[in-house]
């Protein structure tokens, strides 16, 4: 997940057991984001990339709230800073210029078998349901 307001807006999930790039719509006539979400497949190279700095962001989290880091070094521990500078924007590029099918979706998001929680969105898993 890279973005979350009142709910997961945009990361990587699983589809069909392919990743996929989604991003929730937001909705003019409703003034907000609605429940349905775009996805687009993500290549085996972006998604190794995503995964890595998901791992990144993740220990920044750990020591976030153990206490161990501010939010000035958000999202990435200063161990981790200059990997994260180089792949940062070879990835945004890459999920920008993702091609591919174009679905639309609902999507429940919930937490993933064996956590009582989603664990500050880690541990969510989604069921989507396709849209015409």
């Amino acid at each position: 997940m890279t973005d979350y307001y009142d709910g997961p807006r945009r990361g990587i999930a699983d589809l069909g057991g392919r990743p996929h790039l989604y991003e929730s719509l937001f909705e003019e006539d409703r003034d907000g984001y609605g429940d349905v979400y775009e996805l687009r497949p993500v290549d085996e190279e972006t998604f190794r990339l995503a995964l890595e700095d998901w791992e990144r962001w993740l220990r920044w989290e750990d020591a976030y709230h153990a206490g161990q880091t501010t939010m000035s070094t958000h999202p990435a521990l200063p161990a981790d800073r200059a990997r994260h500078d180089e792949i940062a924007p070879v990835l945004a590029a890459r999920l920008a210029a993702l091609s591919g099918p174009v679905l639309r979706a609902s999507v429940e998001f919930r937490p993933a078998p064996g956590h009582a929680d989603a664990g500050r969105g880690r541990h969510l898993e989604a069921r989507w349901v396709l849209r015409p």
